[in-house]
């Protein structure tokens, strides 16, 4: 009678158990890819004539790779890497969270969260749906700019992201 009465609870027990003991499997950016995406940006902006920072970050917004071509100023590192930040925590671009704070006040206290940079040039980089990071890019005249060496530089290798 005890036995039957108990099993319950221990079948609960290892239920409860088992569950909390399960672990998340999650697809990052790697230093490789980073170092890549990173390269292709400042590379994509120089054949422009711009003279940018690029930043990668992995999917949490860990900086992973910082590239900075000759001649870009000094206040683009932390620009790319805040747009990077910025891309990977909201998994948008950007330049989408720029409109949305247009058409809707009340989300500009985004502009409040530490770290956040909301200007166009923060791409989130994608394997399927997944955000696996994000590529943020500073020192073009314009944020639309940024965000276009930015795509490019995932685009270049985007086959590769698995």
């Amino acid at each position: 009678m005890i036995i039957r009465s108990a099993l319950p609870l221990i079948a609960a027990a290892s239920l409860s158990t088992a569950a909390s003991a399960q672990l998340l499997q999650e697809k990052n950016v790697s230093l490789e890819a980073a170092v890549e995406i990173a390269q292709q940006a400042v590379h994509i902006c120089a054949a422009d004539h711009y003279n940018v920072t690029a930043a990668v970050v992995d999917r949490s917004g860990v900086l992973r790779a910082l590239m900075r071509a000759d001649n870009a100023g000094p206040h683009t590192v932390d620009s790319a890497r805040r747009k990077a930040y910025t891309s990977a925590s909201t998994r948008n671009p950007t330049s989408r969270i720029v409109e949305n704070i247009q058409k809707n006040p009340a989300s500009a206290q985004l502009t409040a969260v530490d770290g956040f940079l909301i200007l166009g040039g923060g791409v989130p980089i994608k394997v399927g749906d997944e955000v696996i990071g994000a590529v943020g890019v500073g020192g073009t005249p314009s944020g639309n700019l940024d965000e276009a060496c930015a795509a490019k530089a995932i685009e270049k290798v985007q086959s590769r992201l698995k």
